[in-house]
């Protein structure tokens, strides 16, 4: 699942949030998060905060941790996201400027 709000800054940010439920061995869990922000860094978002959480178990305990398929479809669905959010989270005119105190 992806979460976007605008934001005032001149870039984007990212948050990924892991579940130890769905990715339940470190290893798959830090390939999640490394693919996830290689991705969003050569996406070119508008100014947005991103939030990316898993919604459904990647693998088992009993399988292996990383696979090449896994981080196929992590590659696809991301790019899927993030290309929709770039779409959408274009203003029809930049946001204003922040307030000085």
């Amino acid at each position: 699942m992806l979460y976007t709000r605008l934001n005032q800054l001149p870039h984007a940010r990212l948050g990924v949030v892991v579940a130890k439920r769905f990715a339940p061995r470190a290893v798959t869990r830090n390939t999640i998060k490394r693919v996830t922000r290689e991705l969003f860094r050569t996406t070119g978002l508008p100014a947005i905060d991103c939030v990316v959480r898993l919604a459904k178990p990647v693998n088992s305990k009993d399988g292996p941790a990383t696979t090449a398929k896994l981080k196929a479809a992590l590659r696809v669905e991301l790019t899927r996201l993030f290309a929709a959010q770039a779409k959408l989270a274009l203003p029809s005119s930049p946001p204003p400027p922040p307030r000085s105190p």
